[in-house]
């Protein structure tokens, strides 16, 4: 029995021993999990003490809800790749139900109709599906353009649009109100016009016309009475009494054509106080014009930086030296040699070639809206190429020999391009405007005093005012003409008298003129009116001699080629005005979504 006692005893000593170390444990994990939990939901933003709920994926850093609208805005990172922390987790998006099918969740989705489906969805089972959480990173990177869009340009322009708008309410409604009190005093002058109109048209005119149609039925019915009357009168009357008798008929018959019915009413005649004149000016007193989108002046959201800020360099394989760029998107540009057209991205990576261009040192190619590259070939025929790169077709077909296009720039407002051509007979130039048809639609070649404005153009663009601006070589000159074709200044150096030798040229959103100059070895800024601002940017390690310029109006970045080497430089020189608030900002899914999740 005592034996039995010890052994209980000793059993009882073992549990509470094994009992202890596993509440130690169960609290020292419960205590790492709760530290790690807690450390895990309050990671901070790379740039601020807030908690994070974003991740840039180009930087790489953790970003905050402000920090990450800050960071999208920021020219130097507008074109980061910005997720949140759920995507970069490979967030998988909450089952939703099915409307069809509530005890089912959507686990596919059709492809041809376009929906999501769920297994018992007969209609969809017999069409293509597809995963639904693949479907949703599919559709998410389809769309990836448009949200970055959102988020860097249409959240930054909100604030100066709802400004401006607020603004113009009270500018309509103090403008309004005494062209509203004239348009009631009109309308009621109108009104009074009307119903006298109206009262005369009642009371005389249908008036008349109604006695008038009384009296010409009148008048038949006697004439036809008349008639019977002298019939009777024939047969039985003696003649002793005819006389008389067919004196008065001959005498009645004689004097009704004779009555004529006069209308003293003023009824057929508009009075003095109505006439046509008055009545339009009554109703086209307000003007309306043609409806459109609000645009912000790029002078309220960008500024000039210091000086231009080295953004990063490439090397364009395919080409000996870079003459002359196009932009195509925010990572893709056009660049050209003497011999060749290259399609390049940001990392150097050639994408396309064009063989049949021309062999020339000027600007040969331009890209239109929908991304086609509009280029002169070695036939000077214009050509336009797809998008896709598969198709080319002649824009513009050259008829005349004398004439051969040397530089050309499609609009962005217009749509038109503008062709700067040479004549190597009289050794002058000329600028043609076609439209979107291909169809000639103007020619500036001209000065206001009648002597020629161009002599050799090789670079050609057009400025936000409208003004059409070439480079020529041969007059060491940039000339301007306005969009009429009218001369309004010529650029020809820097005021000390340096002198010029323009290469590429092109204007940027703040409407400056650009241009590069060969004796120099600078880029020079001038602005919209002829006016000398700066050397933007001067022969350096990076860069060495500029020539081919292209400006990028998604980023604001410059870009700038060599005709020493197939290296281009790309720099920064305008940046947007500071943060733009809105105190009272309407709240976005996007925010609820934050703010509804916890912070990782």
């Amino acid at each position: 029995m005592f034996i039995q006692t010890i052994i209980i005893l000793k059993l009882f000593i073992f549990i509470e021993q094994v009992m202890t170390q596993t509440s130690h444990i169960m609290d020292t994990a419960s205590s790492q999990y709760i530290t790690a939990s807690f450390s895990f939901r309050l990671h901070q933003c790379s740039k601020c003490p807030g908690d994070t709920a974003y991740y840039c994926v180009s930087c790489p850093c953790d970003l905050c809800p402000q920090c990450k609208e800050n960071h999208v805005k920021d020219l130097q990172t507008i074109d980061h790749d910005v997720v949140s922390h759920r995507d970069k987790l490979n967030y998988i998006p909450t089952q939703e139900i099915c409307v069809r099918h509530p005890s089912h969740v959507y686990t596919k989705y059709c492809e041809p109709c376009q929906v999501p489906a769920c297994n018992n969805c007969q209609t969809h089972r017999k069409h293509t599906q597809i995963d639904v959480i693949t479907a949703y990173k599919t559709k998410r990177q389809q769309h990836r353009g448009t949200i970055h869009t959102i988020r860097s340009e249409a959240l930054f322009y909100r604030p100066v649009l709802l400004t401006e708008i607020k603004a113009d309410v009270k500018t309509c409604h103090t403008e309004f109100s005494p062209l509203q009190s004239e348009m009631l005093t009109k309308a009621q002058r109108l009104k009074d016009l009307i119903d006298y109109v109206v009262y005369d048209l009642l009371n005389n005119v249908l008036c008349y016309f109604d006695f008038k149609h009384r009296c010409k039925k009148q008048k038949i019915e006697m004439i036809r009475h008349i008639v019977r009357l002298r019939r009777y009168e024939h047969r039985y009357v003696q003649p002793a009494f005819t006389f008389s008798a067919l004196q008065f008929l001959s005498f009645t018959k004689a004097a009704l054509p004779q009555i004529h019915l006069t209308l003293h009413t003023s009824q057929l005649s508009m009075t003095e106080s109505l006439n046509k004149e008055d009545v339009m000016e009554s109703l086209s007193a307000m003007q309306i014009t043609e409806r459109g989108n609000r645009r912000v002046g790029n002078q309220c959201l960008l500024k000039l930086t210091s000086g231009a800020e080295f953004h990063q360099s490439l090397t364009v394989p395919g080409v000996d030296c870079c003459r002359h760029i196009s932009c195509v998107t925010s990572d893709r540009v056009w660049v050209s040699d003497f011999n060749n057209f290259m399609l390049t991205d940001t990392t150097g990576v050639p994408l396309h070639r064009v063989e049949d261009s021309l062999s020339g040192d000027g600007g040969s190619h331009t890209v239109n809206s929908e991304s086609e590259l509009i280029y002169i070939d070695e036939d000077y025929n214009i050509n336009k190429l797809s998008k896709d790169m598969k198709t080319t077709t002649t824009f513009i077909e050259t008829t005349d020999s004398t004439w051969r296009p040397r530089c050309v720039y499609w609009s962005p407002s217009t749509g038109d391009l503008l062709v700067a051509m040479f004549n190597s007979d009289t050794y002058t130039g000329k600028v043609t405007r076609y439209n979107q048809s291909g169809q000639l639609t103007q020619t500036i070649q001209y000065h206001n005093t009648g002597r020629g404005l161009y002599r050799l153009p090789r670079y050609i663009t057009e400025n936000n005012n409208g003004d059409v601006v070439v480079s020529d070589f041969e007059f060491r000159a940039v000339v301007v003409t306005e969009r009429g074709g009218r001369h309004r200044f010529s650029h020809t150096g820097h005021p000390s008298g340096s002198g010029l030798q323009p290469w590429g040229i092109c204007t940027d959103a703040l409407s400056h003129i650009l241009v590069c100059d060969g004796r120099t070895d600078t880029v020079q800024m001038i602005n919209k009116d002829g006016q000398f601002l700066s050397h933007l940017l001067t022969k350096s390690q990076e860069m060495g001699r500029p020539w081919g310029l292209g400006y990028d109006v998604n980023t604001h970045r410059l870009w700038v080629g060599s005709p020493w080497n197939n290296k281009v430089c790309v720099y920064r020189y305008i940046t947007r005005q500071d943060a733009l608030t809105d105190e009272h900002r309407p709240r976005t899914d996007e925010d609820a979504m934050s703010s509804s999740t916890p912070a990782v």
